[in-house]
C-alpha cells in the first residue's frame, strides 16, 4: 500500500485533482473545508494534504529518466522521510509532528487547556486559545509548514469560532488550517466565507465493501451493511459493530416505549442519557427515524390508522437530526423529539 495517504484516497478524484492541482502550481489555500459525509476520506485526504506540505522531500529532483532528463519532481508526499511519517495520526488520533496540530472536542484532557472539565458539547476557546493562537504567531517549528487539521469543525463554538477567525483572516507565513465537516452549515457563514470548499462524494458500495472486508469484516456481512451505510465506511463499520447495533437497537426501543408511556419519566431519562453519549446520537436518531419510515409504511399498507402518526414522527426524528446538526444541545433536542411524538 502507498505510504503517503493521497494515494490511498479512494473513488475521490475530484477532490484528489484540486488538492494535487494546488500543491503542483505551489497556490495552496491558507483555509480548505472539506466536506462530505464522515467515512468517505475526508480526513485521510487532510493528513494527506498536510505529508505534503511538511514533506522533507517533495519537490525535490526524482533523479533521470531513462532518457537522460531529469524526473519532475513528485507533486504528493514522498511518505517514507520522518516528516511524513510523523504526520500520520497514532492511536491517540493525533500526529507526533509538532507542526500538524489536530483540533477536535474531547481530544485532550482539561487541565492541558487551562480547563476544569471536558469539553462535553462543542470544541472550546480553551482549545483555539491553547493549540491555534499561542502556536499561529511563530513560525512553522521544522520550518516547512504549520498545518491545523479541525475534526467536526461544525462543533466549534461560538467564541471558539470567532477567536478562531482572526487568524483565518490575516493567517501567519507557511500556516494552513484544513477543517472537516460533515454538517458545513452549521458552521458560521465568516468561517464559511474564508475557507476554500472541497466536495467529498459518498463512496460507491463496490468501494465500501472492499474496504470493510479489508477491515477484516466477513464479506457477506460487508455487502449487507453496505446497502444501509449510504456510501460511509464508517457508517458501515457502526452497522456491522454487533455492539453498535445492539446500542441502536436499544435506544430505538427505548424512544418508542417513552413516547407511549403514561408518565414523563422515560423521556427524562432518555434524553439524559442521550447527554452522556452524543457522539453515537444522530445514528441512534437516524436508526429510530429509518424503524418508524418501515413502521408507517408497513402500517399503510395494512390500512392501519396509525400509518399517519407513525410518519409524523419520522418527520419529527429527522427534524432532530437538523437540530443536532445546528449544535443544537442532546438532551434538549431528544426531550423535545418524544415530547412531540407523544403529542400526536
Amino acid at each position: 500500500m502507498p505510504s503517503d495517504l493521497l494515494s490511498q484516497l479512494r473513488a475521490q478524484e475530484t477532490a484528489l485533482r484540486t488538492i494535487d492541482w494546488a500543491l503542483e502550481t505551489g497556490r495552496i489555500h491558507h483555509a480548505y473545508l472539506f466536506v462530505g459525509p464522515d467515512g468517505v476520506g475526508k480526513e485521510l485526504a487532510a493528513f494527506g494534504l498536510a505529508q505534503a506540505l511538511v514533506c522533507e522531500r517533495r519537490g525535490e529532483p526524482a533523479g533521470p529518466s531513462l532518457f537522460g532528463a531529469a524526473e519532475k519532481p513528485p507533486v504528493r508526499a514522498c511518505g517514507v522521510c520522518s516528516a511524513c511519517t510523523r504526520a500520520v495520526p497514532r492511536e491517540d488520533r493525533r500526529p507526533v509532528h509538532p507542526d500538524v496540530v489536530v483540533i477536535e472536542r474531547g481530544l485532550y484532557a482539561p487541565q492541558s487547556l487551562g480547563r476544569r472539565t471536558p469539553e462535553t458539547q462543542d470544541i472550546s476557546i480553551d482549545q483555539i486559545r491553547t493549540l491555534v493562537l499561542a502556536r499561529s504567531a511563530f513560525a512553522p517549528h521544522e520550518g516547512r509548514a504549520k498545518v491545523f487539521v479541525i475534526r467536526r469543525a461544525e462543533e466549534l463554538s461560538i467564541s471558539a469560532a470567532n477567536a478562531l477567525l482572526k487568524t483565518l483572516e490575516e493567517p501567519g507565513a507557511k500556516t494552513h488550517f484544513i477543517l472537516l465537516s460533515a454538517q458545513p452549515e452549521a458552521l458560521l457563514p465568516t468561517i464559511l466565507s474564508r475557507t476554500q470548499r472541497i466536495r467529498f462524494a459518498p463512496l460507491p458500495d463496490e468501494v465500501v465493501t472492499e474496504l470493510l472486508v479489508a477491515t477484516g469484516i466477513e464479506p457477506k456481512r460487508a455487502q449487507d451493511v453496505t446497502r444501509l451505510a449510504g456510501g460511509s465506511v464508517e457508517a458501515g463499520s457502526l452497522l456491522a459493530d454487533p455492539e453498535e447495533s445492539e446500542t441502536r437497537d436499544q435506544f430505538v426501543e427505548s424512544a418508542l416505549a417513552a413516547t407511549s408511556s403514561a408518565s414523563i419519566e422515560p423521556v427524562l431519562a432518555l434524553a439524559e442519557s442521550a447527554k452522556k453519549d452524543k457522539d453515537r446520537l444522530p445514528s441512534n436518531i437516524a436508526a429510530l427515524a429509518s424503524a418508524l419510515a418501515v413502521r408507517a409504511a408497513d402500517a399503510a399498507r395494512a390500512g392501519h390508522p396509525d400509518a399517519e402518526a407513525l410518519a409524523i414522527r419520522g418527520r419529527f426524528a429527522l427534524s432532530a437530526l437538523e437540530h443536532l446538526a445546528g449544535n443544537g444541545a442532546a438532551q434538549l433536542v431528544v426531550e423535545a423529539m418524544l415530547t412531540r411524538m407523544r403529542a400526536v
